[in-house]
């Protein structure tokens, strides 16, 4: 009888630990309802002596932490229940050697215990991110890299951006990379294609850029880690774990350690190299729904639904993440610091940023730029589908102004220059078009306002939505749709394998002299073909991987690209920093007309060498002639070099078919 007495006061004591005070999910009426967390310390807190376990789970009756000694297949070694703290937090702080361990959470919900699932703040994980890791993150540091630094950077508008997969920079046999389709791949110097020709990271100090953009790195779920020989592609945008390395990058998933380490050694490389790194974050939605890490923590509350309760879908890939509630608000916010401070990350590219909340990306912009005003922001303008935000509180293109020091992609300068992704043989202002000379003005002027662009006449927009032209990115093709040259190619079937390229190089030319900031899509410099495959987010390699050997082909248009770097990089005239200072200093020539656009910058004013600027653009394929201003201009491009002895011309000159012109005077 008494120990009868005694076992079940043990399981109340025990049931007092572990299960919430108040009452079950259902005292929640509205997510507004849910306790608010306040602290910057929920997942693990890990030291030598202790480690603290903290969830917000504010629905949950009861919550397991169980402990594995391996990160697949295995029985958990040991349990514990959690602790109920407070505002929907759960504890549990332990005085084990937890070291090496991984790690689940499971929560009691409505009666039921859902998945066991990783914890949502994990900073390490093993294969396949099924199961968190108890790490000690200092020990992850590659030599050096507390003396790690970011390399100097004036001003946004000297940014230039280049965006890389992580396995097409290596998997071809002419890369000379041995770490392929790892993050060690861009720690390898003095790689060389077969003709003797650098790749790698050598390749991109050579294009001269600053940043890299780097498509998804954190763990996504498309790739099975388990199996590290089988040829696997994905692009990653399907996520899993929001703040921890994806692992079929690393020489061992198995080991969060490995993943982490390695990641570091990359970031610090590409940093000793002059070039800052960018990471591509898919905050908007997550690669599984109702089965996802968030979902089986807290259901329903980290996603936002239709009146029908049917997940809401403006991503197009099944959900959309509730940005606008404040603890997604706080896992976001408190994943991109992570990304910083932990990885020394400097800049952020937001897939799909339409669906998150204006407030959301302005308290992001507000802690990054807190902790470096150097850290750069930007991302799609846009959704993949309705959502239930309204419009006016979306982190849309056309509410820009309402975002600070956050930019967006300009897709009225990609469709002005080529024609629209979504009309394949549709042309552009370098393929044939007629009528997009008022959207090429606009991309010129980087989406500012500016006395001369009529704006009713662009693409997409009717206003300018750039307050300032740093918030504008200029581009022609990324790692969507189709290249460039496979684009001209659909568009321009009967067209010569030389005209090709020349309205290849028009294009970029424009990209790279327009203000704003301008964006390079990965061996675009060698005219990069997948073989006219549109859509290659899970293709082979053999259609993704850069092919190195047509760096030795079109040596001349790779020397042509990275010397309209340089002169970008020597010259303000085409990166002002100010919308008042562009819209002052750059005037559209009256010869501008739907083929031809000419325009003059005022050097002198934003302390340029080159005290006037004159730049032509010729679409139409047959020479245009256009009169100089008054006296002398030394001609320095004319769309297939940049002349370093440039030749003087007046009066009036012939452009050449499809050709760029760039003359000066000093």
């Amino acid at each position: 009888m008494y120990r009868l007495i005694y076992f079940l006061f043990i399981i109340l004591v025990f049931n007092s630990c572990t299960m919430k005070p108040e009452s079950t999910p259902e005292a929640y009426q509205r997510f507004e309802d849910y306790p608010i967390y306040q602290g910057d310390d929920l997942g693990l807190d890990y030291s030598k002596d202790f480690s603290i376990f903290k969830l917000w789970a504010p629905t949950a009756s009861k919550v397991k932490l169980s402990f594995y000694q391996k990160d697949l297949n295995s029985e958990p070694s040991h349990i514990h229940f959690m602790d109920y703290d407070a505002n929907g937090v759960w504890v549990k702080n332990l005085e084990e050697k937890l070291l090496g361990q991984y790690y689940t959470f499971s929560v009691l919900h409505k009666g039921n215990w859902l998945e066991e699932v990783p914890d949502p703040y994990a900073k390490a994980v093993g294969t396949n991110g099924k199961r968190a890791q108890v790490i000690d993150l200092d020990k992850t540091n590659p030599k050096g890299w507390k003396r790690d630094k970011r390399p100097k950077l004036a001003a946004p508008t000297d940014i230039i951006l280049y965006e890389l997969h992580m396995r097409d920079l290596s998997l071809h046999p002419s890369s000379g990379i041995k770490n392929k389709g790892k993050f060690l791949a861009l720690t390898e110097k003095g790689t060389k294609n077969r003709e003797g020709l650098a790749t790698g990271i050598d390749h991109l100090i050579e294009m001269g850029i600053t940043h890299l953009h780097i498509l998804p790195s954190y763990d996504f779920m498309s790739i099975d880690e388990s199996k590290p020989d089988s040829v696997q592609f994905n692009w990653g945008y399907d996520p899993h774990n929001y703040n921890v390395p994806e692992g079929s990058y690393s020489t061992d998933p198995s080991d969060g350690a490995v993943r982490i380490n390695e990641f570091k050694q990359m970031v610090m490389a590409l940093h000793q190299a002059g070039i800052r790194v960018v990471m591509d974050v898919v905050y908007n939605h997550t690669g599984l729904t109702e089965n996802s890490i968030f979902n089986q923590l807290v259901p329903d509350y980290y996603y936002r639904k239709n009146e029908d309760a049917s997940f809401s879908n403006a991503s197009g890939c099944g959900n959309e993440t509730s940005s606008e509630r404040p603890m997604t608000r706080k896992l976001i916010v408190e994943s991109v610091k992570h990304w910083v401070k932990e990885y020394h990350i400097d800049g952020f590219r937001f897939d799909l940023m339409g669906i998150h909340d204006i407030e959301t990306m302005n308290l992001i912009s507000a802690e990054l730029h807190g902790i470096d005003p150097t850290i750069f922001i930007y991302g799609e303008g846009w959704t993949s589908g309705d959502s239930p935000l309204p419009v006016e509180k979306r982190a849309l293109k056309a509410n820009i102004p309402k975002l600070k020091n956050i930019a967006a992609f300009s897709d009225d300068l990609r469709d002005g220059l080529k024609g629209s992704v979504f009309e394949h043989k549709e042309q552009g202002f370098i393929s044939g078009k007629l009528d997009r000379v008022e959207s090429i003005k606009f991309g010129i002027v980087g989406a500012t306002q500016h006395p001369q662009v009529d704006y009713k006449a662009v693409n997409y927009s009717d206003a300018p939505w750039a307050p300032q032209p740093h918030q504008c990115i200029n581009y022609v093709s990324c790692h969507d749709n189709h290249t460039l040259y496979d684009r001209l190619k659909i568009s321009n079937p009967t067209d010569s394998e030389e005209d090709i390229e020349k309205m290849h190089r028009l294009a970029q030319t424009i990209v790279l002299t327009s203000q704003g900031v301008p964006f390079l899509h990965a061996g675009t410099e060698f005219m990069r073909t997948k073989g006219g495959e549109e859509n290659s987010y899970k293709s082979s390699d053999a259609v993704n991987q850069l092919d190195w050997d047509r760096k030795s082909k079109y040596k001349a248009v790779i020397k042509y690209y990275a010397d309209l770097i340089q002169m970008r990089k020597d010259h303000p005239a085409f990166r002002m920093g100010t919308t008042e200072q562009i819209a002052t200093n750059l005037k559209f020539n009256t010869q501008t007309t739907d083929q031809l656009i000419v325009y003059e910058i005022n050097g002198a004013a934003v302390g340029d060498s080159w005290k006037k600027v004159f730049v032509v653009f010729n679409g139409k394929n047959e020479v245009q002639k256009v009169s100089f201003p008054k006296g002398l201009w030394k001609w320095v491009v004319n769309g297939a070099v940049v002349n370093k002895k440039p030749i003087e011309v007046g009066g009036s000159f012939g452009i050449a078919p499809l050709r760029a012109a760039i003359f000066y005077q000093d």
